[in-house]
């Protein structure tokens, strides 16, 4: 049975990335985290980014009304016991981008976005580093504990339940949406991308570092989070069109432009933001394809665990990696789009992973932020590699 509809019209598709960016702490040489952090200095940084009123009602701005712009902290909301909201222990910063019509101006916003938060991080002594597990502590425990109100709400859904997961892990959403797409079709497309999580995910990995030393495999944030969490989400409309599962498939979207989103949260954060493009590209053309058999609905932990360590260094990861590229450029309608899957060819075809190369700069002795910080080089202008507050760091060691 086909799922997908046969036309193509041009305002078919919608694009959209979120993706949470960590700090070091140049004043105290600290990683930037829930530790040593308060609200307020993440809060100071967004405060000085501009708001778009363009961008609503299509960006979700929520009850608590932190996510008021494309930048906003991401964090653990604490309550008291009547169910008012007291604060917010943070971890970092997320970027949205607003939906795009295109896989390019969902990168090119995020490239913008990123670029006004480091104009105003880097003055500040926060510097930008590419990391998807907190590299330096083990565990997030919300002090103090849990009140009446909290517990119970912690309750209310699978992801509230491993809510403490997200405040160590750094990753993106990947998001897209395919005009006139039924609930039937929106489904199994998510469970799709469920089932070929474990052989997606290595294109991304960027967390080989745990307890402040180099981890044997090469994504800690893998192996912790998918199984627990979702590998993929998708928004339907109606309460009668969820199905249960523990983590959850679906979602009930919260706005309308959420309807009929697909969300990939399975990845490790990129860096080098046209990797988010291939990856877009990928997950694009893996729904499109009308080949591929495997479906689940919850994610397989011990296959993530198993691609979390080796990779493409698996040689089954890695045939079944290049089963999805070539089906996803036999699928892909436009050529543009066949294009972004060539870094991704390379990876499969190297049996590398982004995180190798972290590693390898760790081995010649680089220090952790050096390493952290040059995730980033691709997508920093030279003026910003060169600004006084980096010049200091290497300086002074």
């Amino acid at each position: 049975m086909s799922y997908l509809l046969t036309s193509e019209p041009m305002d078919r598709y919608r694009f959209g990335l979120e993706h949470e960016a960590a700090f070091w702490d140049q004043h105290t040489n600290q990683f930037a985290d829930f530790s040593n952090t308060p609200f307020q200095r993440f809060e100071h940084l967004v405060d000085q980014l501009p708001e778009y009123a363009s961008d609503y009602p299509q960006l979700r701005i929520g009850d608590a009304g932190i996510k008021r712009k494309r930048w906003y902290i991401e964090g653990y909301e604490r309550f008291s016991e009547t169910g008012e909201l007291m604060g917010c222990t943070p971890k970092g910063i997320e970027i949205r981008t607003t939906l795009q019509p295109t896989i390019a101006g969902a990168v090119q916003e995020l490239r913008e976005s990123f670029s006004q938060l480091c104009e105003v991080a880097l003055p500040a002594g926060l510097l930008p580093v590419l990391t998807s597990f907190n590299p330096i502590h083990k565990t997030f425990v919300p002090q103090p504990p849990l009140n009446g109100y909290e517990s119970k709400r912690r309750n209310a859904s699978p992801e509230k339940q491993t809510a403490q997961i997200p405040m160590m892990t750094y990753g993106p959403d990947l998001n897209f949406s395919i005009r006139g797409l039924s609930t039937d079709a929106l489904i199994h497309a998510g469970k799709k991308l469920t089932y070929y999580s474990p052989a997606i995910v290595p294109f991304s990995f960027s967390s080989p570092f745990y307890d402040q030393k180099l981890w044997p495999g090469l994504s800690v944030r893998t192996h912790i989070r998918t199984g627990l969490r979702p590998a993929a989400m998708v928004f339907v409309e109606r309460s009668d069109e969820l199905i249960s599962s523990s983590p959850s498939l679906t979602k009930i979207a919260r706005l309308p432009a959420e309807v009929g989103r697909i969300e990939f949260k399975a990845c490790d954060s990129c860096g080098n933001f046209a990797l988010y493009g291939s990856l877009l590209a990928l997950l694009k053309g893996i729904v499109l394809d009308q080949t591929l058999p495997g479906l689940a609905l919850v994610p397989d932990a011990a296959r993530h665990q198993h691609s979390a360590i080796h990779g493409f260094r698996d040689p089954n990861l890695q045939e079944q990696a290049l089963v999805l590229l070539a089906a996803a450029d036999r699928a892909l309608p436009e050529a543009h789009e066949r294009a972004l899957l060539t870094p991704l060819w390379e990876f499969a075809q190297q049996r590398t992973t982004p995180a190798q190369a972290m590693g390898d700069r760790w081995r010649t002795g680089m220090g952790l932020v050096d390493v952290l910080s040059q995730g980033y080089a691709p997508e920093l202008t030279p003026e910003k590699q060169a600004s006084p507050m980096i010049k200091a760091r290497a300086i002074n060691g």
